[in-house]
């Protein structure tokens, strides 16, 4: 059975300053830090810690439903 999830991870691109947090505290190395992009993969499983990590608030939960 797949999973659907209805929330997702975003990122506002202006408030980050691309620390790398987010990517270490990954356990599922789902986000990938590029000069001045941040990419979350579909191997993300919600478990938010990139979002409660965030220096900069950058990262927030999205309700998609």
């Amino acid at each position: 059975m797949q999973q659907i999830f209805l929330e997702k991870i975003a990122y506002n691109r202006a408030v980050c300053d691309f620390c790398g947090a987010c990517v270490a505290v990954c356990p599922h190395d789902s986000i990938e830090l590029f000069e001045a992009d941040l990419c979350i993969t579909a191997s993300c499983t919600l478990c938010k810690n990139c979002v409660y990590v965030c220096p900069v608030r950058a990262l927030e939960i999205i309700d998609e439903g």
